[in-house]
């Protein structure tokens, strides 16, 4: 993209060139807070840009990052990103991104880099309650699918019907599945109106398909609970958790994992890992309340959507349980209340756990340095992938739910954003994983991942000072595809076994 600059002096000339790695969000709903991730390269084919300015609509925003190494870019030094917080107006509108940067003559060179609708959020379903439930507050059951295996679709769709509460509606949301899948699962609710199905416009990903049927809970719904489309509920799941939450946000059971053919591989999530509901800074850096589990208050969702994408992996149950948390207290009920189905067609079933061959001392010293290169690629992938998610949800935390963090959490969401920059704070980070010896393992030492991550931050602008062309093994700051091999072993094994 080209566009106009202004010098001093008012003149216009066209020269800045600017370009996202990420599309911007379409919309963001009206009056709820958020925050964008952006990245991508900004430069001018002529002169040097001194300094970088995001704006939204009049506020501007420095980024995280700017003038880092991009290879793959005509300027080498031309990367930036940046996440930014976004507070929607209270009425329908739009917003506009704009670069402003300042050139090495002196010159303000501006461009627009995207625009977001500020848009009315979703209009929950109307839903008449069935005169056969009880009197208790209702459950909204939302459950996402996408060709699911059939089998373990109709267990699944049984273990709900066979529930002891009966106060619930289930609301699926179907991610485009093939026509004969979703004919299937049309017949198998078809007749019960408890069950509400709506298929998805286009393809949406398990993140967002999970974000649309939390959409659908209609305003009666008080509490709501996940599902997967291929586990299976003991029948006084919910009635439990409607029993624990008590005064809580969330409440949340242990679970048994067995295999498709129902052969029980694990009679706890625990096996090898504390389970710690308590501590907001463990849950943000490494999740352990899984989303099927879960029985969570309406104003959970009310903070939670729009979901936020941040530049890692991201999974619903992970910012749901964040965002409960953050407003209060959270219960566990310590007892398996379902059976989590492990299969390759699963999202977690498809991580690969594989080990890094040790370098063989035949290696010349050409393939030493690309294997180290690949090494330092991995902490870049920390960053990105690892730490800059933490990093984006614990910024969107701190504008969503201000009024009701405590001191403690607040503090906690305030170190991890400041370790890249306050001693303190990355020696907090640092240090975490040290807990692991008396016993409070429930984060894997993914703190360790974070720490890699912030080195190479650190590191990445070192390598590229004063170097305005790329060399023969050039540093690169673009943003990498996630991929869960760049995990440390502890949390490879963990995804996998989930």
């Amino acid at each position: 993209m080209i566009v106009g600059e202004r010098d001093r002096s008012g003149t216009t000339a066209t020269g800045l060139e600017v370009a996202l790695d990420r599309a911007l969000p379409e919309t963001v709903p009206i009056g709820r807070p958020t925050a964008v991730f952006c990245v991508g390269a900004c430069f001018h084919p002529d002169r040097r840009v001194e300094e970088l300015t995001l704006v939204v609509n009049g506020t501007r925003h420095r980024p995280a990052a700017q003038r880092m190494p991009r290879p793959d870019r005509p300027c080498y030094r031309s990367g930036f990103w940046a996440t930014i917080p976004i507070q929607p107006p209270n009425e329908p509108g739009e917003l506009t991104l704009i670069a402003d940067a300042r050139l090495d003559d002196g010159t303000i060179a501006s461009a627009p880099l995207g625009t977001m609708a500020v848009v009315d959020p979703p209009t929950p379903i109307d839903y008449e309650r069935p005169s056969a439930t009880g009197t208790n507050p209702l459950i909204a059951i939302c459950m996402a699918t996408y060709n699911p295996n059939l089998e373990l679709f109709h267990t699944q769709i049984e273990s709900i019907r066979a529930q002891t509460d009966t106060d619930w509606i289930c609301l699926i949301s179907d991610d485009c599945s093939a026509p004969n899948s979703y004919e299937a699962i049309v017949e198998a609710v078809a007749g019960d109106d408890r069950f509400i199905l709506s298929r998805a416009p286009r393809r949406l990903s398990f993140y967002r398909n999970f974000e649309r049927a939390l959409w659908m809970a209609p305003a009666e719904a008080e509490l709501v609970a996940l599902s997967d489309h291929d586990d299976r509920w003991y029948p006084d799941k919910l009635a439990t958790l409607r029993d624990a939450i008590q005064s809580a946000e969330l409440a949340y059971s242990d679970l048994r994992r067995v295999d498709a053919d129902g052969e029980v591989r694990g009679e706890t999530l625990w096996e090898g890992r504390r389970n710690d509901h308590t501590n907001l800074a463990s849950l943000l850096i490494s999740n352990s309340i899984v989303g099927a589990s879960c029985l969570f208050r309406r104003r959970v969702i009310e903070r939670a959507l729009p979901f936020p994408s941040g530049p890692g992996w991201d999974f619903h149950d992970h910012w749901l349980a964040l965002v409960a948390m953050s407003l209060g207290d959270v219960a566990y009920v310590d007892r398996p209340l379902y059976d989590y189905v492990q299969h390759p067609g699963a999202v977690l079933g498809r991580v690969v756990t594989q080990q890094q061959a040790a370098p063989r001392r035949s290696e010349g010293l050409g393939v030493r340095i690309r294997r180290w290169e690949g090494f330092f690629g991995r902490w870049r992938a920390a960053y990105f992938s690892m730490f800059l998610q933490r990093d984006f949800h614990a910024r969107v935390l701190l504008a969503r739910c201000a009024g009701e963090l405590t001191s403690r959490k607040r503090r906690a969401l305030q170190l991890l954003v400041r370790a890249p920059r306050s001693p303190l704070a990355f020696a907090w980070l640092a240090l975490r994983p040290a807990r692991a010896l008396f016993g409070w393992n429930e984060t894997l030492r993914v703190e360790e991942v974070l720490v890699r991550g912030v080195f190479w931050r650190r590191l990445i602008a070192v390598r590229a000072w004063r170097r305005e062309r790329p060399r023969r093994w050039p540093a690169d700051a673009s943003i990498p595809a996630f991929d869960p091999d760049n995990l440390g072993p502890r949390q490879r094994r963990w995804l996998a076994r989930r």
